[in-house]
C-alpha cells in the first residue's frame, strides 16, 4: 500500500514560539515521487498515479544521480512569475499528444520539501529537522533542471512576509515541529492561508430560478462516520460557464448525493424552487472560499475559487473547518 502523504490542518495564525519551521506553501499538486532503479512513480494525494500526465518530470526524476528514494513535493508550472493552477488542471486530460504537447509549452517543476526514503532506508520516523539536513545535502548531490528545493525558515516574521505575499506564486504558509516525525495521512502540520477556504464534494445542484441552467453547487464534507453532509452552496459560478457546466451535471445526477444531512425538504416557508434539488454521483471536488461556520454550516453562500481534479471526495472532511484555531491551542491540540 502506497504512503499517504501528511496533511495540514488550517489555522487562522502562524504558531508562535521556538521549535517551529516554516515553508510556503506552493499553489500546485501535492507528489510523493518514488524511484527505484529504472522504474519511477509520481502519486497524487489522494494516491493516484500521475506520471502520464507529467511526463517532464518523470525525465527530471531518471536524470538524477540517486537510483532509489521517496520525495515529498509540489508539481508546479511556473506562469508569468506566478504558479498556474489551471495549467496543472489542463494535464488530466486523456489524450497523450495533448498532455505531450502541454509538457513542451509549459513544463512542469517539483518542488521537493521533504525525503521520506533514500537508498532502501525509511526516514519517516526522523525527526524534520534530520529530514531536512538529508533533503538538502541529496539536493547538493542530485541538480537537475526542473527539481527545486523549497526554501524554510525558522523566523515567524519571515514567514509572516511570505503570508503577505501569498497572492502569488505562493498559496500560504505551512508550519512544521521541528522535532517530529512524519505522520503519513494525518494532519500534522498547520496551514495559514490569507482567505479560509475548503475543499467541498458537490453532492448536488440546483437549477436557477427563470432558467435552466445551474443556479447554485450544493456543498458536503465527510464525517468520521463516512456520511456525507450538506454544509452550503455556492453560486459564484461564471455566467459564461453555466450552460457547460449544467451539461456536465446532469450526466452525473444520481441519488442520493447527501447520505448525512441533506438540502431541506418542503415546508410551508420554502418555495417549490428552493426545495427542489438535483443529487449527483460524488465525483466533484470544488474549492470554495467562506467567512464563517455555524453548527457545522457555511453561514453565508461561498465563494467559488477552482476544481480541485486531484483531491478524492473522500478527503474532503470536517477537520477542514478549524480556521479558529489560535496560536495558544496548538501546543494542546498535538500534545507539544
Amino acid at each position: 500500500m502506497p504512503l499517504a502523504p501528511m496533511e495540514a490542518l488550517l489555522a487562522a495564525e502562524l504558531p508562535e514560539g521556538d521549535g517551529w519551521q516554516f515553508e510556503p506553501k506552493w499553489d500546485g499538486f501535492r507528489c510523493l515521487a518514488r524511484r527505484d532503479g529504472a522504474e519511477i512513480t509520481l502519486t497524487s494525494k489522494s494516491g493516484k498515479p500521475l506520471g502520464r500526465y507529467f511526463p517532464e518530470v518523470i525525465d527530471i526524476l531518471a536524470r538524477v544521480k540517486a537510483k532509489r528514494f521517496l520525495l515529498d513535493g509540489e508539481l508546479i508550472i511556473p506562469l508569468s512569475h506566478a504558479l498556474s493552477f489551471e495549467a496543472l488542471q489542463l494535464r488530466l486530460h486523456p489524450a497523450e499528444s495533448r498532455v505531450r504537447r502541454l509538457a513542451k509549452e509549459t513544463p512542469a517543476e517539483l518542488m521537493l520539501f521533504d525525503l521520506l526514503e533514500l537508498d532502501g532506508k525509511r526516514l519517516t520516523g526522523k525527526p524534520l529537522v534530520e529530514r531536512r539536513d538529508a533533503l538538502e545535502r541529496f539536493f547538493a548531490k542530485n541538480v537537475v533542471l526542473g527539481l527545486q528545493l523549497s526554501p524554510v525558515t525558522q523566523n515567524r516574521d519571515v514567514a509572516t512576509d511570505w503570508l503577505k505575499r501569498s497572492g502569488g506564486a505562493l498559496d500560504g504558509v505551512i508550519a512544521k515541529r521541528l522535532d517530529d516525525s512524519y505522520h503519513p495521512g494525518e494532519r500534522a502540520m498547520i496551514k495559514v492561508k490569507q482567505q479560509r477556504t475548503a475543499d467541498c464534494v458537490v453532492g448536488g445542484f440546483r437549477y436557477a430560478e427563470k432558467k435552466k441552467v445551474v443556479g447554485s453547487l450544493l456543498l458536503g464534507l465527510y464525517d468520521d462516520h463516512g456520511l456525507l453532509h450538506h454544509v452550503g452552496f455556492t453560486s459564484a459560478i461564471p455566467a459564461k460557464e453555466r450552460p457547460r457546466l449544467t451539461k456536465d451535471l446532469e450526466k452525473l445526477v444520481e441519488a442520493p448525493g447527501f447520505t448525512g444531512n441533506a438540502p431541506g425538504g418542503p415546508s410551508r416557508w420554502n418555495t417549490e424552487r428552493t426545495t427542489q434539488w438535483q443529487p449527483l454521483r460524488l465525483e466533484l471536488v470544488v474549492e470554495v472560499k467562506y467567512d464563517q461556520v455555524t453548527g457545522r454550516r457555511f453561514r453565508h453562500g461561498t465563494g467559488f475559487v477552482r476544481w480541485r481534479p486531484d483531491k478524492d471526495p473522500r478527503q474532503c472532511t470536517f477537520d477542514q473547518l478549524a480556521p479558529e484555531l489560535k496560536p495558544s491551542e496548538l501546543k494542546e491540540l498535538f500534545g507539544k
